[in-house]
């Protein structure tokens, strides 16, 4: 399955990740699928982990998982519910003013490739 592996004791805050994320994916760092906050003891990196419990919770059937494992939501069917983000056990799953349509990781590996502390890695 693909996925993003976090390692949050190696987390330096710097919040390239989000960047990266952004840059390739959405454009605003507010809107980046991976989000790093402080915790006491250090960072918390909130990432999808494409568990699938978010399949189960859409009433319409808009989330599947795709071939490669990779959790994906299905634009033209999602009715923006919202119940996915509020049910997500990793916190994980987005919403933006902008759009409707909530969003998350797709394991596409930028946040790991600009990671310079080996925080975050992707898994194949």
């Amino acid at each position: 399955m693909k996925r993003i592996i976090k390692e949050e004791e190696n987390c330096i805050g710097c919040r390239i990740c989000e960047q990266a994320c952004s840059d390739r994916n959405y454009g605003g760092v507010d809107k980046s699928s991976i989000k790093i906050e402080e915790s006491g003891v250090g960072y918390q990196i909130k990432v999808c982990n494409q568990c699938g419990v978010c399949i189960d919770i859409c009433p319409v059937e808009a989330i599947v998982r795709d071939s490669e494992g990779v959790v994906r939501i299905n634009k033209d069917i999602c009715v923006a519910c919202l119940m996915c983000v509020g049910f997500c056990p990793e916190e994980a799953m987005f919403y933006h003013k902008e759009s409707i349509i909530p969003f998350k990781c797709i394991s596409c590996g930028a946040c790991a490739d600009a990671c310079p502390s080996n925080a975050i890695s992707l898994e194949i």
